[in-house]
């Protein structure tokens, strides 16, 4: 190997160990974004602030939000610097409020998290629904008339063979007549109770009696009937981790309250109006 190459190979290592390495530039929750009189506003302030935000004001342009939550901090910085004075009682005991309300919160989160997952939830769903039974349902229409007597002779017509659909159409003052007198699927409570009393004692394809309500009168025919089936997973998810939720939150705080050490004594025999004395607040 010559002398040459073997100085140009030396050269390119000891000029690799020389060179410093290229500074990593992306950003983190303390890269510093703007300094006001000597104190720094960093991401992670604005990153938390936007977090706080209302959903309609979250949903605001990347830019819009960016420039706006800079300029809110820059201000209230300038403001903040220039009190003179101990810190407020107030604001002292409103910054205790909040510590002790984010470190909560962050507890509660992780209990969530570790509890209440995909499998925690499918599990309380099985559990929940395993046994389920399903209340009846009617599928049926009616053709509605103001007297007795009309809807008497109607339930002959069609009993000797008049088509319902037809007839409906041409004589129930009712808003399903155009069609027919279909009211779909109802199960119990959604129609007035005598109409749904009368809607049970049917088989398939018969023709009540006439029905009276606070409409009219009225004669029914049962189209078909059918189980109501359980709810799909997809429908109570929500509500189910919501419920798993507060179950774990509830479980979570006994316990700690049952290890811990609470003593609130010194509340007995108190006012409950002294939470209106503001000025207790006062340095």
């Amino acid at each position: 190997m010559s002398k040459t190459l073997n100085f140009l190979r030396g050269s390119a290592v000891a000029l690799l160990l020389a060179t410093p390495a290229f500074a990593d530039d992306s950003p983190s929750a303390d890269t510093v974004v703007a300094t006001v009189n000597g104190s720094d506003i960093t991401l992670g302030q604005m990153i938390v602030l936007r977090a706080g935000l209302d959903p309609q004001y979250q949903s605001l342009p990347d830019d819009v939000l960016f420039n706006g939550i800079l300029d809110q901090l820059v201000q209230q910085s300038l403001l903040a610097g220039t009190f003179d004075g101990d810190t407020p009682k107030r604001v002292a005991l409103e910054l205790e409020n909040q510590r002790l309300g984010l470190l909560a919160a962050t507890v509660l989160e992780k209990v969530i998290t570790d509890q209440v997952d995909e499998a925690a939830i499918e599990a309380a769903y099985t559990e929940r629904f395993a046994d389920f039974k399903g209340a009846p349902e009617f599928n049926a229409s009616h053709i509605l008339v103001p007297s007795q007597e009309e809807a008497q002779a109607i339930a002959e017509e069609i009993r000797n063979g008049a088509d319902f659909a037809e007839t409906a159409k041409e004589k129930s003052t009712g808003p399903s007549g155009p069609n027919g007198g279909e009211l779909g699927w109802f199960g119990p409570g959604q129609m007035v109770a005598p109409f749904e009393a009368a809607v049970e004692t049917l088989e398939v394809g018969q023709v009540s009696d006439p029905v009276e309500t606070q409409f009219g009168w009225h004669v029914i025919i049962l189209n078909d009937t059918r189980t109501q089936e359980a709810p799909a997973l997809a429908a109570v998810r929500q509500d189910i981790a919501a419920e798993l939720q507060r179950a774990a939150i509830d479980a979570e705080i006994t316990r700690i309250r049952e290890a811990g050490s609470v003593d609130t004594s010194g509340s007995v025999g108190m006012d409950p109006a002294v939470l209106k004395q503001v000025d207790l607040l006062e340095n």
